[in-house]
Formats: C-alpha cells, structure tokens, sequence
C-alpha cells in the first residue's frame, strides 16, 4: 500500500520535525522527494541522510515568501525529473503573543509564511499538474486553525486560511484529476513542543484523550496516504492527526 515509485513529491519545510518526517516517509515508499526549505544546508544534511537508506531524495533552497525563489525551485525541479506529483505545503512558523501586544509584522511574518506562502508554492506547481492531468497537494494546518488558541491569532487564523484555501482550491481542480486536502496536527512532540517546560507538556496532554503527544510520524503517514492512488477519491478534506484533542 501507498506506492509512491515514480512520484515526485516537494516537501516545504522538510528539514526538520515534521516535514522531515513526512520526507522520510514519502521516500520509503518509493517518491523522488525535494526537500524545498529556506534553511538549505540543513535540508541537504537531511536529504542526504534519507539517501544514505537507499531512497531518493534532494534538496532544494527555497524562501516560500518570495515568488521568485518558489518559480526557480519548481523549475528546477521540472528540469531535473519532468514532473511534479505530490506538493507538501509544511512550511510554517510562529510567532505568538497576546493579540493587544502582537506587532504588526509578528503578525504579517505568519501569515506571509504559513498562509500565502502555501498560496505560492501550489500556484507554481498547478500548471504542470494540469498538464499531467494528476496531482496531490496537502497543506500541513494545524487543531490551533480549527479550535483557536490565545495568544496565537495570528498563527490560527494563517491555518484556519488554509483549510479554506484547500477546499476552495479542491473544486477548482478537481476536473484535472487534482486532489487537494489538508491535515490538521494536533499536540506533536518536535522540537516546538520540546521547549515548553514539563509542566505545560503534561497539561497538554491531559487534554488528549489519548493521554500522549503525537508523533511526527503519525502525521507523516497521513500524508503518504493521501499522496497514495489509495486516497484517489479524497479532496477538499482535512484529516484531523491530534489523538482526540478536538473533534
């Protein structure tokens, strides 16, 4: 299951966490994956780790809030492997305050980032999908954009964009056999999650019914499976990955 040989797949954010995650895991099932990330050496270090296994895998320097550096990755990678199947939109950061002290451009950075720059990167790849007639795009959200979180308005409201992004984006292209879904984690032990002090961490994840953090892996399978011939009939859905936390 979740044959991926053949496929293509870029990854935002791959270095680290979660996409490297998602990396690993769409390589072991057989993607050529572009590791697409603004910190580029490390995203090397991790593609050439994901290769030492026998996998295929690259990287890529890409700045996903300049549209030139997205257009010169995308086009890179066309000329390197003809195609594009499976773009991964995981690029994100944070920048959390209370909304009455948030600056302007803490609130600007996220959303440049987390919202627009998923706009940009599936923007480019759009026309060769719809050449190939085929494609899986899947947008990293988060349980912040569907539930809110104080101190973070900024942060939920570039996720909730996303979900409404995915689903509009869903019925635009369906007709070109281009899936489009979201998966939405929820308390997931990367090193984001590491920094907050014990305390915070087990009363996070008391709120979970299923009494953990969830692991980076769990939500990298999600996406190998909806990037897999499996999930041919999903679009314009959001995978919930948070152990119950919010339904």
């Amino acid at each position: 299951m979740f044959d991926l040989t053949g496929k293509v797949a870029i990854v935002t954010g791959g270095s680290r966490g979660i996409g490297k995650a998602i990396s690993a895991a769409l390589a072991s099932r057989g993607a050529r994956v572009v590791l697409a990330d603004v910190l580029g050496e490390e995203a090397a270090r991790t593609a050439a780790a994901i290769a030492e296994g026998g996998r295929q895998a690259s990287s890529v320097a890409l700045d996903v809030t300049r549209p030139e550096s997205v257009q010169a990755a995308v086009d890179g990678v066309l000329a390197e492997h003809g195609r594009i199947d499976v773009l991964v939109n995981n690029a994100g950061i944070a920048r959390d305050q209370l909304l009455m002290r948030m600056k302007r451009e803490e609130w600007d950075a996220v959303l440049a980032v987390n919202l627009t720059g998923g706009f940009t990167c599936a923007q480019a790849v759009l026309r060769p999908m719809m050449r190939q007639r085929s494609g899986r795009i899947i947008s990293v959200s988060s349980v912040v954009g569907q539930m809110g979180n104080a101190g973070q308005a900024n942060y939920a409201a570039s996720k909730a964009g996303l979900i409404g992004f995915t689903k509009a984006l869903a019925r635009e292209v369906a007709a070109r056999n281009i899936t489009v879904n979201a998966v939405a984690p929820g308390l997931i032990d990367t090193d984001m999650t590491r920094a907050l002090s014990d305390a915070v961490r087990a009363e996070w994840a008391a709120k979970v019914p299923l009494g953990r953090l969830g692991s980076p892996d769990d939500v990298a399978w999600t996406v190998a499976f909806l990037a897999s011939d499996e999930a041919s009939y999903i679009t314009g859905q959001v995978i919930a990955v948070n152990g119950g936390m919010y339904t």
